[in-house]
């Protein structure tokens, strides 16, 4: 009897918590995931990349009742270059668990993952909040508006139109992100991050490409060069740096003429720039050619490297200080990915 008690108790328990969660209108990261569904996003992530946005499709392929993870395979494609793994996705938030089975330079992406798709999971694990609530949470940091609901709004992505709650804080500027119900992450965020001075840059943002049920095809990798002229904001908003380089398609053995340009936030240039400049492979992060203590008295410069080997490669431009004042205290950097042939 007493075992026959309990189990009523414990059925009316989950009968209760699921009448509340759809009278409440909860949502958390992870509600309205399925079997066989899958969804595309554009992701930017400032610690990823540079900022620079790439896609990533979740597969909900299998959910594995015994662990209480959905196995989810998963591909990325970065300017034409395909990572795929298979992430096992808690049930609780949608964390990638260690269990994943993901190649080593697939990890990045799982941190900006982390980072932006479930960032929300840190105030709305399951079983959720209300998308009417007043009041989410707050971040750790000094002043600043508390996260909370802020209202509907309809948006149109790539993937349809959505009816949405907006969830938004103020730090200095708005930040928005926008939630369908039963959806397992948002439809879209844009978020900045926390700065003192200069105008934030985006900390991560994302946009729903596309959603639907069934194995997504697995796309093929095609490597794609860049071409100048390729801009970057730094970290804090501050600068931004232009880099050309001549002859268009870098090649083995010969002279690449690099030039670059350094301007405030508002593309004006900026004078009296001390910078360090270095060249790296991509693959190995050994060092291919490098100045420090560089000087840039009118806002440009010019570099010449001469690449031993064909390779994808990074150029590094880190901004010691600008103007007449005294060198920053912060790092102001941007890394360029080029292909030598």
């Amino acid at each position: 009897m007493f075992v026959l008690f309990s189990t009523i108790l414990l059925f009316s328990q989950s009968s209760l918590n699921n009448a509340l969660a759809q009278g409440n209108n909860l949502w958390y990261v992870g509600d309205g995931a399925k079997k066989g569904m899958y969804l595309t996003y554009k992701i930017q992530d400032q610690d990823t990349n540079a900022g620079r946005p790439f896609d990533m499709t979740i597969y909900f392929k299998d959910y594995n009742s015994t662990g209480k993870y959905w196995i989810a395979p998963t591909f990325v494609v970065d300017e034409g270059r395909v990572i795929n793994g298979t992430f096992n996705l808690s049930d609780l938030d949608l964390t990638a668990l260690g269990s994943s089975k993901i190649p080593q330079e697939m990890n990045e992406y799982r941190s900006a993952y982390s980072n932006s798709l479930k960032w929300l999971s840190a105030f709305v694990a399951k079983p959720g909040q209300s998308l009417t609530a007043p009041y989410w949470g707050k971040i750790a940091a000094i002043g600043g508006s508390p996260i909370a609901p802020g209202g509907k709004a309809t948006v149109t992505e790539p993937a349809g139109t959505f009816n949405t709650t907006v969830i938004t804080w103020h730090k200095g500027v708005d930040n928005n992100i926008w939630i369908q119900d039963n959806l397992p992450f948002p439809v879209k965020a844009k978020t900045f991050a926390d700065i003192t001075t200069g105008n934030p840059p985006i900390q991560f943002a994302f946009d729903l490409l596309a959603k639907g049920q069934g194995q997504p095809k697995l796309p093929v990798s095609k490597e794609t060069i860049a071409v100048p002229p390729l801009e970057q904001r730094t970290e804090r908003g501050t600068y931004i740096i232009k880099l050309i380089w001549e002859p268009i398609v870098i090649k083995a053995g010969n002279t690449t003429k690099f030039g670059i340009i350094f301007m405030d936030d508002k593309q004006n240039i900026v004078t009296d720039v001390g910078y360090n400049f270095a060249v790296v492979d991509s693959k190995t992060q050994q060092l291919i050619y490098g100045k420090d203590e560089q000087l840039a008295p009118d806002g440009t410069a010019v570099q010449n490297v001469v690449f031993q080997k064909p390779g994808p490669a990074t150029v590094k431009v880190l901004i010691t200080q600008a103007g007449s004042g005294a060198a920053s205290n912060f790092v102001e950097s941007g890394n360029f990915d080029v292909v030598v042939q």
